[in-house]
């Protein structure tokens, strides 16, 4: 295994009055055999590992320079060093290239020239290609499995092509891009995730590869794999591209996100939460070579958020409507889009169909059948365009249950896909088997679970998908990753299962946290922020009730907050602003909930009490752990690990403090109760200083866009009950329960009045 860039601590020995060192770190799990002194020309020594496997390191530039004696070894790659492309290489393989570019202009300064044919190249050169469009004589050997890949070094015998070259090859175009990006990680030490974590890699003059690497890479555990961008508020406020792209983000970020698909060994995507077959994202992705999917509530790409008002939406009385629809929404992909079609059948809302068909309405058995059928029709219309297409159903909600009960009958040519329950357990209940796949979250919007912080255990992402992977369930891997930024860790974890599978070392868990902690905030804080994020994940209050138990998520508290105070404040009916739906839905009436304030005050009292001192020493830890932070990299350590715990930590203190304040306001303490208002108020304070620090550089404004979770809405209406408590004649707030309409009339404005072609 070769020698990678990172940050341990320098290997370094004294000779001659001279001082060499050795940058960057062995991979993890690697034997050391043993450090060899090797003199070199001029009396200099340099200190080199040798590998189990046998294989020589990768050296900086200095190294080079000083160890003539392994000359003959090492292929130096400096700025001179060519990329040499193919006339015949795709887009998608040049757009990997211009990364590849960057890539080297963040290590040696500057970007390498690209050639498109061998009479350009300079006598080292980087050669890019798909196995079958290159030269017999520089061709790999293997490389059958799709998006299989190698890197090797070469050397040809033909006088007209370079005689020293890093072959980066794949099977296909995919494995292409993949060879690209695995070269840029593993060999110039590029964050895959540079993007969102700002980790930028160690500048050097140059690198050298020992001239024996020959490294093949077979296919992925899961054939598909990728991520769905939903409930995208957070990415809508900070980069909306609605001015300039027509879009909901930017597409300058769209592609960002797409890059690191890839970056990650992905392969598609589901770009947007109620989004049309023909907008420019889905164009992009294309270009970027990701195939394009559609999520659980839109089979065929049919955005059913913009039904068209009045026009009957029933698949039992108006079958010809909805067949007409997924007709227009299929035929609007580019014809040149590779898609994996979503076939099934949902509500208007992302809710279930039997909502707006009183014909299945409390049937079960109606409403499988009904589906199955729509599923048969929709393979029909699909086929008629494209008669090689492929396809997946969606078991969310309903659908699970369905199938547990063997009421909906899935066709053999479609792949079943779980879901989990917005928390990392899939919901198969043992039912999966081979050629299934799932839908898994890190991030989930249900007003209970994390849209701001990380939420998944690492061990349970690990426990969860090597089942599938045991049962052969490996077609297909949906992430919901929402906004990205806010959960970047378990993000990895999951990418990584999905293309190598889980770790076989039985203490994979602590060794995934040890390592992220020490590739993104030094060594010498890893040991410290692994213990500290795994602290963190245990600290949460959990959901009464719920098995297995899942834990309070930032949209909890503050959903919770804001009930209890319009409960207390405005009382029953409130009115529910339907977000997710046509722009024509009918508000409705929120349900009182079961049990009374009183007893629902008690108990956010009773288990946020017990777990608000976990807070407090998880956020003392956090803080004196700063220190040991390489310097560079504190400003991510705020964003992703400090802001997540104050959010966390400070949302819980919040919901206490107004449990009690109301408590108290309901026995006449007003005096206490405003103490315990200003102590709510103060812990929104912390949060906004903790997400300020988080929007350092190009992330100014990132939480401007937090309105599913929603903190701001929290702290209007604290600061009314507060003065409500010093003026009972004080403004009321509106009798409207906040349900995050707002981040779906940002999110869904670049449509405009858009809808559904079903014509």
């Amino acid at each position: 295994m070769p020698y990678t860039p990172g940050s341990a601590e320098e290997l370094q020995s004294q000779a001659g009055g001279r001082l060499v060192s050795i940058k960057g770190e062995l991979p993890k799990n690697v034997a050391v055999r043993s450090l060899r002194l090797i003199k070199a020309c001029g009396g200099v020594f340099v200190v080199v590992a040798f590998v189990a496997g046998g294989e020589m390191p990768v050296l900086a530039g200095s190294q080079i320079r000083s160890a003539k004696n392994t000359r003959n070894a090492i292929v130096v790659l400096d700025s001179a060093t060519t990329i040499l492309l193919g006339q015949e290489e795709p887009t998608p393989v040049q757009e990997a290239v211009k990364d590849l570019q960057s890539d080297f202009a963040k290590v040696l300064g500057k970007k390498l020239r690209i050639v498109r044919s061998s009479e350009g190249a300079s006598g080292v050169t980087i050669w890019i290609g798909e196995k079958s469009k290159l030269p017999e004589d520089v061709r790999p050997q293997g490389l059958e499995e799709p998006e299989s890949f190698s890197i090797s070094v070469v050397r040809s015998a033909e006088k007209s092509q370079p005689g020293k070259v890093v072959l980066l090859a794949g099977a296909d175009i995919r494995g292409t891009i993949y060879a690209i990006y695995q070269f840029s990680e593993q060999y110039l030490g590029v964050d895959p995730l540079y993007y969102w974590t700002d980790r930028q890699p160690l500048r050097r003059t140059q690198l050298g590869l020992p001239a024996s690497l020959n490294k093949q890479f077979p296919a992925s555990v899961f054939k598909y794999r990728g991520l769905f961008i939903n409930d995208e508020d957070l990415l809508t406020g900070w980069a909306p591209g609605e001015a300039k792209d027509h879009t909901g983000i930017s597409l300058e970020v769209w592609n960002k996100i797409f890059e690191t698909i890839l970056r990650l060994k992905g392969n598609m995507v589901a770009p947007g939460t109620w989004i049309f077959p023909d907008e420019p994202q889905i164009k992009l992705a294309g270009k970027r070579g990701l195939i394009l999917t559609q999520h659980h509530a839109i089979p065929l790409g049919l955005n059913v958020a913009r039904w068209p008002k009045d026009v009957p939406y029933s698949y039992t009385s108006h079958p010809e409507i909805l067949e007409r629809a997924w007709k227009d929404a299929a035929a609007a992909y580019p014809s040149d889009q590779e898609v994996l079609w979503t076939v099934g059948l949902r509500g208007l809302s992302d809710v279930s169909y039997s909502a707006f068909d009183p014909s299945v309405r409390g049937n079960d058995k109606a409403l499988g059948e009904l589906i199955t059928k729509a599923i048969s029709d929709q393979m029909q219309i699909v086929r008629s365009l494209r008669p090689d297409a492929q396809f997946i159903t969606s078991l969310w909600m309903e659908g699970a249950r369905l199938m547990q009960q063997g009421y909906l009958k899935i066709p053999p040519e479609v792949a079943t896909v779980w879901p989990d329950t917005g928390y990392g357990y899939l919901q198969d209940k043992g039912l999966v088997t081979a050629g299934q796949g799932a839908y898994y979250h890190v991030a989930m919007m249900n007003f209970r679970a994390n849209q701001l912080t990380e939420m998944v255990p690492v061990e349970r992402i690990y426990s969860e998908l090597e089942r599938y992977i045991k049962a052969g369930a490996t077609h297909y891997l949906l992430l919901n990753t929402s906004d990205i930024r806010p959960v970047p860790m378990t993000m990895k974890a999951v990418m990584n299962v999905a293309w190598q599978g889980v770790p076989r070392d039985a203490a994979s868990n602590d060794q995934f946290y040890l390592q992220w902690s020490s590739e993104e905030f030094g060594a010498k804080s890893a040991t410290q922020v692994a213990g500290i994020y795994k602290q963190y994940l245990a600290a949460p209050a959990h959901l009464p009730g719920e098995e297995p138990a899942l834990p309070y998520g930032d949209q909890y508290y503050h959903t919770e907050a804001r009930r209890f105070l319009l409960e207390y404040m405005v009382g029953f009916p409130l009115y529910f602003l339907p977000g997710q739906a046509p722009t024509w839905t009918t508000p409705r009436v929120f349900p009182e909930p079961g049990k009374d304030l009183a007893e629902a005050l008690k108990g956010e009292i009773q288990r946020c009490g017990e777990a608000q001192p976990r807070w407090d020493a998880l956020w003392e830890k956090a803080v004196a752990t700063e220190q040991l932070v390489s310097p560079e990299r504190r400003p991510f350590y705020r964003a992703h690990v400090l802001a997540m715990i104050a959010i966390d930590r400070e949302s819980n203190r919040t919901l206490q403090s107004l449990a009690l304040a109301i408590q108290r306001a309901e026995k006449g303490e007003t005096t206490q109760a405003r103490a315990e208002a200003q102590h709510a108020l103060e812990a929104l304070e912390e949060i906004s200083k903790a997400e300020a620090k988080a929007e350092y550089g190009k992330w100014k404004g990132w939480y401007r866009g937090d309105w599913l979770t929603g903190i701001g809405r929290t702290r209007e209406l604290v600061q009314i009950f507060a003065k409500q408590l010093e003026d009972p004649w004080s403004p009321m707030p509106p009798p409207v329960y906040w349900t995050g309409w707002e981040a779906y009339y940002h999110i869904m404005h670049y449509e405009g009045e858009r809808t559904a072609d079903v014509n």
